[in-house]
């Protein structure tokens, strides 16, 4: 199904996720408060890809990625709440810290019990939030190419929202694995961790996980 879709999120994420939903077939925008970022999108991405604020992305949309640094996310989406009201917004981002790893193992900003899919949900609680994509690197988000179909956990509180999320997955070439409500963001977001490890240890960043079934 053709859908809208509004990206908040210039860096390396939004780019590969705006690419492929353009390559899926979809409409996409994308949003920022610096026009000289859109601009080399544009340069970039050709005329399929409509630029715009932050406001005109969402209101464009049907579905929203949020694509932005972790330490960022809160503060993109504030001011947002009332376009926002109502809509999936996907949730790429995970919690790392500014502070360096330790033996390749991010640091994050928030606690056991917390995540940031759940800090987001308490600020805009009317907004249909879906955890995805925060676990694998921005090149092989769409049509991975893997000894096997990969596996995306995602979360969230919407049922229907997943649902549409689930579809958009498969159709990028994943399994969606639905984990439940949002409070299990915060076993999700510690895959960043985990996918991360083997890159900062040794510079190996060509893989993704799989949940074997019996």
């Amino acid at each position: 199904m053709k859908r809208r879709i509004g990206i908040i999120g210039t860096g390396d994420v939004g780019k590969a996720l705006a690419a492929g939903f353009i390559g899926h077939g979809h409409d996409v925008m994308i949003g920022s408060r610096h026009p000289d970022k859109l601009a080399a999108l544009r340069e970039g991405l050709g005329n399929s890809l409509a630029t715009g604020t932050l406001k005109e992305a969402v209101v464009f949309a049907e579905v929203v990625v949020l694509a932005v640094k972790g330490s960022a996310a809160l503060d993109a989406v504030t001011g947002l709440g009332a376009e926002l009201s109502g809509k999936i917004v996907i949730d790429t981002t995970n919690p790392i810290a500014d502070a360096a790893p330790i033996n390749g193992v991010l640091q994050f900003f928030t606690g056991r019990n917390d995540s940031l899919l759940e800090q987001l949900q308490r600020a805009l609680p009317k907004v249909r939030f879906v955890k995805a994509w925060n676990s694998v690197g921005a090149p092989h988000m769409v049509d991975p190419k893997f000894s096997a179909r990969p596996s995306m956990f995602i979360c969230g509180n919407d049922p229907d929202a997943k649902r549409v999320v689930s579809e958009v997955l498969q159709d990028f070439g994943w399994e969606a694995e639905d984990m439940g409500a949002a409070e299990s963001a915060r076993a999700l977001e510690p895959l960043c961790q985990l996918w991360c490890i083997p890159g900062l240890r040794s510079n190996q960043w060509n893989h993704a996980f799989k949940l074997l079934k019996g």
